[in-house]
């Protein structure tokens, strides 16, 4: 797992570890990902460890936010034992949205994940007023049985 006081790292209200990263920065020092998931309008290519690119141009919303629920549970999963790494371009708005909806799953109201995300990751985290409706709805109660 990543150290909580590396550069990018949060904090899920479990417990579990997951980091946050710009893609358009060198890749940070120290242990490489396990699991990358990269958000981003075009494949990123491929990487000397497991990935998924989920389609999501920048500032919008996934293309298929479905496909995002899926890989951000196959997250949740892993970050408690891997190392795992969420990115896009700039690791603020994309990032940040995708964050705030793993914390969201991870079972903390959306309203209040947004806030933890803004609070421990990037103040600036979700950059557009339809990231942050979406973070703040991307679990529904019945969705966390």
């Amino acid at each position: 797992m990543w150290h909580t006081h590396t550069a990018g790292v949060l904090q899920l209200p479990s417990g579990s570890v997951v980091r946050g990263r710009a893609m358009r920065d060198s890749m940070p020092d120290g242990p490489l990902p396990d699991l990358g998931v990269y958000l981003q309008g075009r494949d990123p290519g491929v990487f000397d460890w497991d990935s998924r690119w989920v389609r999501w141009p920048d500032f919008w919303l996934p293309s298929i936010s479905e496909e995002l629920r899926v890989v951000l549970r196959e997250v949740l999963r892993r970050c408690a034992t891997e190392r795992v790494e969420i990115a896009c371009t700039g690791g603020v708005g994309r990032t940040g949205t995708a964050l705030a909806c793993l914390v969201a799953l991870d079972g903390m109201p959306g309203d209040a994940a947004v806030e933890y995300v803004r609070r421990h990751y990037s103040p600036r985290a979700m950059e557009t007023p339809w990231q942050r409706r979406f973070a703040k709805t991307f679990v529904k109660p019945s969705s966390l049985l």
